[in-house]
């Protein structure tokens, strides 16, 4: 293994006085060293887009998406597939993030659990994965063998394979279809991924998902339609996304959301074409969920 080749190992040649700075220099320079993580994003969009593509192609065919990584890499799968849920009623199981030594590794590191090649197959095992799937294997080396071994697998099954490395030449890009390397440089604090290496994986996987949920029909115009109202603060952003959709009053809004059982896109629905909650129903099924479909 030799690490010195991986940008993300390097050295940094604006921090090699890190240790020497004030608090505030210390914040400057690591603002300044975050500015060009977007840029590199950038280039990568055409690959982020085909991801895109797969992962609704997936949706369509009643598969899932799967993030699968370990470290840091695995913890910003599990975050985002969680955030899934309430942001779109996303059934849990349709954006899954898997992280290597199991769910204890969210806080406490599992020792050796990503050198396994063996343990991102039983992993997908347990999942049941199908090759209506697309699994995304997160590395900010791009070496980690536990996402290797996960790649093969799912290649082996017919799943949708993709990777996600912040290394050029990345070696996880050789065993998936879709490859995306952001480059974001040495980070200030030599080999500390969960830098810029996390912020560039954290702003790509927002924009899977949220590209991936708009493509099947959960966002109208720019509001989130699907939102799951499960406390008091996303009952009343319900309401106001239903108002806001509709130009209608809170009390009208607030009459349609428990109308149409706390379904704010079928409000909307009822709301918007004058419809029974039955019939409003109805509409949304035949235009897969899009209200844009039905007005047009």
């Amino acid at each position: 293994m030799n690490l010195d080749k991986l940008t993300t190992e390097q050295r940094n040649q604006n921090t090699m006085d890190l240790d020497t700075l004030s608090t505030m220099d210390i914040l400057r320079l690591m603002n300044e060293e975050d500015l060009s993580v977007p840029a590199s994003v950038r280039k990568e969009l055409p690959q982020i887009e085909k991801v895109v593509e797969a992962v609704k192609q997936s949706f369509r065919r009643g598969g899932h998406l799967v993030y699968i990584g370990a470290g840091t890499s695995g913890r910003l799968g599990i975050l985002d597939a969680a955030e899934c849920v309430p942001t779109f009623s996303a059934d849990p199981s349709m954006v899954q993030g898997l992280i290597a030594g199991g769910i204890s590794a969210m806080t406490v590191a599992v020792e050796g659990a990503e050198d396994s090649h063996t343990l991102g197959e039983e992993d997908l095992k347990k999942i049941h994965l199908t090759d209506k799937d697309t699994v995304l294997g997160i590395a900010a080396s791009g070496r980690t063998p536990y996402v290797i071994g996960a790649l093969e697998y799912a290649k082996k099954v017919g799943a949708t394979t993709a990777s996600l490395a912040c290394n050029k030449n990345a070696e996880i890009s050789k065993h998936a279809e879709i490859n995306i390397e952001v480059q974001v440089g040495p980070e200030v604090l030599t080999g500390s991924t969960r830098l810029k290496s996390g912020t560039a994986q954290k702003l790509v996987l927002n924009m899977i998902s949220t590209a991936s949920m708009i493509g099947i029909g959960k966002v109208y115009k720019n509001l989130m339609v699907d939102v799951k109202p499960t406390n008091d603060k996303l009952v009343e952003r319900a309401k106001s996304i239903i108002m806001q959709a509709t130009e209608c009053s809170y009390q009208e809004a607030d009459k349609a959301f428990h109308a149409a059982d706390k379904n704010v896109k079928l409000a909307i629905v009822m709301i918007l074409t004058n419809l029974s909650k039955e019939e409003a129903k109805q509409k949304l099924d035949d235009a897969n969920g899009f209200i844009r479909n039905i007005l047009e």
